[in-house]
């Protein structure tokens, strides 16, 4: 007992690896002192460089929307507005405020004229744990939906950017902590980290969970994943991830019997209620994917029609379902260079929790029918992805990063912003 309770001491201090240790930021003068100084010198350069990169990408953005106008010709909710920035919370983000102001109505509508298999679009493909922030926040500071909807996901993107720097200083120091944060407020398809959609709050809950495994803090894992599980059907991921990880500690003995355990099995239930409850409101226990299938035509294909859409985009057939020419090229200049990140993660040695995740996240990413553009977005939560690539950046000068990410962070506000809203379907 007394060397399992040492063991997961030692491991779970903050900052524990060796790489982490030699490349923390000085010690001593300018320092602020107590428990917040620490936090404040752990994560300040981490979350200061990712707020700088999102707030230009941000600001790129709204100019390009205000240079074109276009927002103004289209329909509200389906990328226009009144303001240039109300087209962050257009698409998905109406359906989220809708919730927020009004809860759940789910029903299996039938349209007229339509296969039986068809339905109307229904909120309830939309899962709780967001819209139930947006309206606590709500409820606090008086803002409304929209407003809400943007501070749970600015703070929510600040503790996922500190999540994955986290992740990343154990496995490759300080510096590959705080570029790993900077390239995931860079990816393609992250402007929806600071919009009304639920994604970055879903990444600060598997960042989190990862490190949980990872420092052996196994029930807080479990519940993290839980909590996921109450805001996308993707939490299946970081489900699938915790649980295996947290089997192979069982088999082992590594950390005893009864917190690995207790993890796996909690780790589904949120995702297994809303689903569940879905049913139940609907009167058909699989009325959530019915739903998902008939009225957003969402469903498993085993990749099909990615491999499909995939063909057309680079024979020039953009006469697919919901083709966007532009978002479908940024996904296959991304498909590109998917396997040169696997490897360099590879490279690594990232614990099995972190593969199990990535895996999963991409193999669920690829093997759905969905909008083949969104590929960037659907990608997002995999952030280890970004750990690899960071690693391999650590030892470039300071100077030379800054020169290496100061394009980027402009063309941010048209690849993963202006693309993904105005030219596409997020």
């Amino acid at each position: 007992m007394s060397t399992a309770s040492s063991t997961e001491s030692s491991s779970t201090e903050p900052g524990a690896s060796a790489a982490s240790r030699a490349e923390s930021p000085g010690e001593g003068a300018g320092r602020v002192p107590g428990r917040f100084g620490a936090l404040v010198d752990r994560f300040g350069p981490a979350l200061g460089a990712y707020t700088v990169v999102k707030a230009t990408g941000l600001t790129v953005f709204l100019m390009l929307l205000s240079h074109t106008g276009d927002y103004l010709k289209k329909n509200p909710g389906r990328g226009g507005g009144a303001q240039p920035w109300d087209v962050l919370g257009t698409w998905d983000g109406i359906w989220y405020q809708r919730i927020a102001e009004n809860g759940y109505n789910p029903e299996l509508i039938p349209l007229h004229g339509w296969p039986l298999a068809s339905y109307y679009e229904n909120s309830a493909a939309f899962f709780p744990l967001y819209p139930w922030l947006m309206r606590l926040v709500g409820a606090v500071t008086g803002l409304g939906p929209y407003g809400s909807g943007i501070v749970v996901s600015v703070v929510a993107s600040l503790v996922a950017a500190a999540g994955i720097f986290a992740v990343a200083e154990r496995l490759g120091g300080f510096r590959a902590g705080v570029i790993a944060a900077v390239i995931w407020g860079l990816f393609p398809g992250s402007g929806v980290e600071w919009a009304v959609y639920s994604d970055s709050l879903f990444v600060a809950l598997s960042a989190w969970a990862c490190y949980c495994v990872m420092t052996r803090r196994w029930l807080t894992a479990g519940l993290l994943a839980l909590v996921a599980g109450l805001n996308r059907p993707t939490a299946a991921a970081l489900i699938a991830a915790v649980s295996i990880a947290a089997l192979v500690a069982l088999i082992r003995r590594t950390d005893g019997v009864a917190r690995p355990l207790t993890a796996m099995l909690i780790t589904p239930w949120g995702l297994v209620w809303y689903v569940t409850w879905v049913g139940y409101r609907m009167g058909d226990w699989g009325g959530y994917f019915k739903l998902q299938r008939g009225a957003w035509n969402r469903y498993f294909d085993g990749g099909a029609s990615t491999i499909r859409t995939i063909m057309d985009v680079i024979t020039g057939h953009w006469d697919f379902w919901q083709s966007n020419p532009v978002p479908d090229l940024i996904a296959i200049a991304l498909l590109m260079v998917l396997p040169g990140l696997l490897v360099l993660l590879w490279r690594t040695r990232p614990p099995l929790v972190l593969w199990a995740y990535t895996l999963a996240t991409v193999f669920l990413s690829l093997s759905s029918n969905q909008i083949f553009g969104n590929i960037s977005r659907y990608l997002l939560p995999a952030f280890p992805l970004f750990i690899g690539l960071a690693v391999a950046l650590r030892r470039v000068r300071t100077s030379t990063l800054i020169g290496l990410f100061a394009m980027p962070a402009v063309a941010a506000g048209w690849y993963a912003g202006y693309a993904l809203f105005e030219l596409g379907i997020p």
